[in-house]
């Protein structure tokens, strides 16, 4: 009789219930037995216990929105999980039921086909909800703006063409103000502050206006919401401080490259990890990513070089950190930019950009090193031979002859 020598676990995730079957590899032959669960508290444990008493040491998952967390969090700690993308696992219309895809996940991964989903430890996951949930209170946050904005319009006052910040401390009184009915222009303008007061004028006529009931109380409600949210983005940043007390070196090293402050630094340390230990080389990375090149070739021809998509969090805070990079002065970055515009246009240059950083975030967490700034990026000699060539050919349309014309100038003294 031959022995049992690898047990899977294939489950297909629902919201009310688990289709479980576990594969079974005994030389040539394949066994199979199945089951079904529930996703209560008690039914996973059940499922647990079932697990290991039918020796299981590997059990792979579908990402099925968030009803693999729980499922994950209680299998944890006692077998070795993975995680896969259901488009990858996806059934043949018509040939689909729950006991056969959970087999098929176990006999796919059993046969090396499929790639799992990068899932951090606890300490990391923490760290994701937190930066996470403060990136959507700050979309909330400038949503709210703009309802205020839009109510201010509504009753022809253009504070926001006068103040930079709509809430700001001088505007925020105003608005104030303003929510209770005030409508006297010298009351308002006296809450000023700053280098406000140098536009008193301005700043006069920009709150001649007013707003009917309806508009007043729907702008203290939005005070309301904004003042809850600003208070809840502080509360999230004191718990990041907290949790991220041991990783201050990191981060330091973090703020050193171009356009990382240190809410990036902490949002590029929850997703990445702090050794960014996932991902064995840059450019394995960068491909997580999704802000390298990517490839689109049949029959020996590459249709598109469209990157694919990666994990968007890091995909919208790279191209932050681009932005913020290129319009630094005397930077590598800066003029890395400058010289892949003419040919890629802004965005692609921009996106360029994010991919030299997503490799030098990689290069600073995985071997602890510091960044140096070289400065601006320098066209190496072979670009200026070819823009040379480039433009004798443009002066050679216009019937300018360049050659001559150099070689009539005088010698550079040394």
């Amino acid at each position: 009789m031959e022995s049992v020598y690898r047990s899977i676990a294939g489950i297909d995730v629902h919201k009310k219930m688990l289709a479980v079957v576990i594969r079974r590899q005994c030389g040539e032959q394949a066994n199979y037995c199945q089951r079904k669960f529930g996703t209560t508290h008690a039914e996973l444990a059940h499922l647990g216990a079932w697990l290991r008493a039918e020796g299981v040491g590997e059990v792979v998952m579908e990402s099925t929105a968030q009803y693999w967390r729980p499922v994950w969090y209680e299998l944890e700690p006692h077998f070795e999980l993975h995680l896969t993308h259901p488009l990858k696992t996806r059934a043949p219309r018509g040939r689909k039921s729950d006991f056969r895809d959970a087999q098929r996940l176990a006999d796919r991964w059993s046969s090396g086909d499929l790639e799992a989903s990068f899932i951090p430890g606890s300490e990391q996951r923490c760290w994701r909800w937190l930066t996470r949930t403060r990136v959507q209170w700050k979309k909330k946050l400038s949503a709210t703006h703009s309802h205020v904005e839009g109510l201010l319009e509504q009753g022809g006052i253009k504070l926001s063409a006068v103040v930079s910040d709509l809430f700001g401390v001088s505007s925020w009184a105003m608005l104030e103000h303003i929510a209770q009915g005030v409508t006297d222009v010298e009351v308002l303008a006296a809450e000023a502050r700053g280098a406000l007061r140098a536009k008193d004028a301005q700043l006069r006529e920009a709150l001649a206006g007013g707003l009917d009931p309806v508009c007043r109380l729907l702008l203290r409600q939005h005070l309301e919401q904004a003042r809850l949210l600003l208070q809840q983005v502080e509360e999230i940043n004191h718990a990041l401080a907290e949790a991220m007390k041991d990783h201050v070196t990191t981060l330091h090293r973090l703020t050193k490259i171009p356009g990382i402050d240190l809410y990036a630094a902490q949002e590029l340390l929850a997703e990445i990890g702090p050794r960014a230990a996932a991902f064995a080389s840059a450019e394995q990375f960068a491909s997580w990513v999704g802000v390298c090149p990517g490839s689109q070739e049949s029959a020996g021809v590459n249709f598109s070089h469209r990157s694919a998509k990666g994990n968007r969090y890091l995909r919208r805070l790279l191209c932050q950190i681009a932005w913020g990079a290129i319009h630094t002065k005397d930077c590598f970055f800066a003029g890395l930019f400058a010289r892949l515009k003419p040919r890629v246009e802004g965005k692609g240059a921009a996106w360029a950009v994010a991919h030299r950083i997503a490799r030098i975030v990689w290069l600073v967490l995985h071997r602890q090193v510091e960044y140096q700034e070289k400065g601006p990026a320098l066209p190496n000699e072979r670009t200026l031979v070819r823009k040379f060539k480039r433009m004798l050919k443009e002066f050679g349309r216009l019937g300018l002859d360049v050659r001559a014309l150099l070689d009539q100038q005088p010698p550079v003294p040394a």
